[in-house]
């Protein structure tokens, strides 16, 4: 539950992302980094699939690792799901919805956030610190999954401790940034390892499969171009 490209109407702030982007997405072409995206629609289309997978994994981890135990012994219930029932659903701003509406909120909201902010920033990050012309694709992968977790798990975990306070004891904002800073403890060991290890991994490989004639096609190009030169 807590939690990891660009619109079509750019503040002045993401259009100079997006220009910054666009020079370093030129650079890992460049280098070979063939399961990258290289256009707006394919980063559109990459983000999709991250938050896709991201949102189930984390709406599990929380509801069954974070919370599962308080949901049962709360309830009396002899599992996560009966316990969630037994509660009329997962409290959103106080009030009960369904999973599946968890679900659709965390998605609109990492959808948006990672479009914005989590992959223009990891970029440009990224470019700031590693050179993508010289440094390893493998090395310079990885740079941008640990710069995304840095910005993508506050940011989140931030929405997440808002939309899930437990409003009726009564607001309090101390309380709500303790909230937000356990959340970034439980979440971002977990944010760091599934997304390092599992979920870009998968991602690179879905986006590869999904864009396998795109990819092939600039293989050729760039054989074409050594041959010529």
């Amino acid at each position: 539950m807590r939690k990891s490209d660009y619109g079509t109407v750019y503040p002045a702030c993401v259009l100079f992302l997006h220009t910054q982007v666009s020079a370093c997405v030129f650079c890992l072409q460049e280098r070979g980094f063939i399961n990258m995206p290289r256009n707006q629609f394919q980063r559109m289309v990459f983000a999709f699939i991250t938050v896709v997978i991201t949102v189930h994994a984390y709406v599990f981890y929380s509801l069954y690792v974070i919370h599962g135990s308080m949901f049962m012994q709360i309830t009396g219930a002899n599992g996560v799901i009966e316990a969630i029932n037994k509660m009329g659903g997962v409290p959103v701003f106080g009030t009960p919805v369904p999973i599946w509406s968890v679900v659709i909120i965390e998605f609109v909201l990492a959808y948006t956030v990672e479009n914005l902010l989590g992959s223009p920033l990891s970029f440009k990050l990224a470019c700031k610190n590693f050179d993508p012309r010289t440094t390893h694709p493998v090395l310079f992968e990885t740079a941008i999954i640990c710069a995304t977790v840095g910005i993508m798990c506050p940011v989140m975990s931030f929405l997440a401790a808002f939309l899930y306070y437990n409003y009726q004891a009564g607001f309090n904002m101390g309380t709500l940034l303790a909230e937000w800073l356990k959340l970034v403890c439980f979440n971002f060991p977990f944010a760091f390892f599934t997304q390092l290890f599992f979920i870009q991994p998968a991602v690179r490989k879905i986006f590869k499969t999904i864009f396998a004639k795109d990819i092939k096609n600039r293989d050729n190009n760039k054989e074409s171009e050594s041959i010529a030169k």
